[in-house]
């Protein structure tokens, strides 16, 4: 019940909303104050065989605002039968033809590729606002050019790693090809070139942030079970270690600090777990730290090891 104004009442009276008809109706004096109403709302049934049992369901999925068409489609299945006349076998051929130009429908491409972008993001936990970004940078890239005969795993990959970047959310070409249904990293970082080119020619460049070894430290950290103290020095070591002129890709030189934060710590991760939590090879990891190593006394905080601590680290 809601208070509105009545015009026969001459007050706000509550009134009451039949959803069978989409009256609105005074509670006081019985007046149908609108008629007809949408309700635009989500629609739910219940399927339930027991009337005690309920177990709402939702009748259709959301509108998606980068589909022009609902995509309510039927799907004829042709089944094979015995003694069909000529004119059986005419209406078997239209149908077979009404059902390849149905399937033929670039509205379902784009659904069949939103849905493996949405399975990509579930599967590395992303939030809604990166797979939107994702669909919505598939969505240009198809408007642009068809994608036809391209390699749509890839494609699909590709769009998610560029909107993790301009979500500032980034995440590794390693992580993206974890679920990427078969797509190779090389595949993936030509389909990643192919949509910047493909949209920066038709005027529609993105604005995709480079990566920084501090976007993917605190969730190397975080899978190695790091305390809180730990992943602050090793944020602190990684902001100054940037500044430095450390001619290392983010990803090594996060894995590096995360193993010189390891050895100060009374809990020490190994350099083989680190290796394949941050998909960096171990030697890798080696080298970038010998490189660190001149610079640790600047890098490291204060406050989480001393001068003695920090000399007395072994090498790798």
């Amino acid at each position: 019940m809601a208070d509105t104004y009545c015009p026969d009442c001459k007050r706000g009276t509550e009134v009451v909303f039949d959803h069978s008809s989409g009256d609105t109706i005074c509670s006081e004096c019985g007046l149908i104050l609108e008629s007809h109403s949408i309700d635009e709302t989500s629609e739910w049934r219940t399927f339930a065989n027991e009337a005690s049992d309920k177990d709402p369901n939702r009748v259709g999925g959301p509108s998606n605002p980068l589909l022009q068409e609902t995509l309510l489609s039927t799907v004829i299945v042709k089944t094979a039968g015995t003694g069909a006349g000529k004119g059986d076998e005419l209406f078997s051929s239209n149908i077979a033809r009404w059902q390849k130009s149905n399937a033929n429908n670039p509205e379902r491409s784009l659904q069949t590729a939103f849905s493996v972008i949405g399975t990509m993001c579930d599967r590395l936990g992303l939030v809604t606002t990166i797979k939107d970004q994702a669909c919505e940078i598939y969505k240009k890239v198809e408007d642009q050019k068809p994608l036809r005969g391209r390699n749509q795993d890839a494609i699909c990959a590709a769009c998610l790693y560029l909107a993790c970047r301009i979500e500032n959310k980034a995440r590794t070409i390693a992580e993206i090809y974890s679920v990427a249904n078969g797509a190779t990293k090389k595949e993936i970082g030509r389909a990643s070139d192919f949509i910047k080119k493909q949209l920066d020619g038709e005027g529609q460049a993105m604005e995709v942030g480079t990566v920084q070894a501090g976007d993917l430290l605190r969730r190397f950290c975080s899978n190695l079970g790091m305390s809180n103290q730990e992943i602050k020095a090793a944020h602190e070591a990684v902001q100054k270690a940037e500044e430095l002129d450390i001619r290392r890709i983010p990803k090594t030189v996060a894995a590096a600090v995360i193993f010189i934060i390891s050895q100060l710590s009374s809990n020490k991760r190994s350099l083989k777990d680190i290796s394949s939590t941050t998909d960096v090879a171990e030697g890798t990891i080696k080298n970038s730290y010998k490189d660190l190593q001149p610079f640790l006394p600047r890098i490291i905080p204060s406050w989480y090891a001393n001068e003695d601590d920090i000399r007395r680290l072994a090498r790798p």
